[in-house]
């Protein structure tokens, strides 16, 4: 039987494209972990991020689907003006339900199901961004068990999200974005 997939989970808004660019392609092929990702975006608009990030990385890149099985060496970006949750079977799904912290996609919606999902098998990150949208999906991921990484709101665009999310999760780490994805080479390694 295939064992469950493990997931890293990122959220950003302000300062994302930059954040992102220093660690997705820093991500080996073989990386071994699925990862999802909520940027904020403007509802109205379609989204690049997908092929922008699809011709810089390794692994695989897309925008999510609706009831999509969640599979390693994959990246998930969430489409515009939805959220993007995963189900306890390691499905991703879709939802236009009304915005939390002003967002849809939210990051605390992403991360509150995938704790649920993935519990101790789960990497949270928060990146550069300009409101609190992540903060109780983090601590929800560190209540699971899992790790949280926030990138260190000095070299943040915007630090209102990482120290947010420093506030409420007593185990971040603060690192640098090299850090970030140094760390998350390391513990998809062991």
């Amino acid at each position: 039987m295939e064992s469950p997939p493990r997931a890293v989970v990122i959220g950003a808004s302000a300062g994302a494209i930059e954040a992102l660019s220093a660690i997705l392609p820093a991500l080996p092929a073989d990386f071994g972990r699925a990862i999802l990702i909520v940027v904020h975006l403007p509802p109205d608009r379609k989204s690049i991020l997908a092929e922008i990030f699809a011709d810089k990385c390794r692994l695989q890149v897309r925008e999510a689907d609706d009831k999509e099985p969640i599979l390693a060496n994959s990246v998930y970006f969430a489409p515009p003006d939805y959220h993007m949750l995963v189900e306890t079977d390691h499905y991703l799904s879709l939802s236009n339900e009304e915005p939390v912290h002003y967002s849809r996609p939210s990051i605390d919606i992403l991360f509150t199901t995938a704790a649920e999902a993935f519990k101790s098998d789960l990497i949270g990150v928060i990146l550069s961004g300009a409101n609190q949208d992540g903060a109780e999906g983090l601590r929800a991921i560190e209540n699971a068990g899992g790790v949280v990484l926030v990138q260190q709101p000095e070299q943040a665009s915007s630090s209102v999200m990482p120290r947010a999310a420093l506030a409420r999760c007593r185990s971040a780490r603060a690192l640098t974005l090299d850090g970030i994805a140094s760390a998350l080479c390391e513990l998809a390694a062991g």
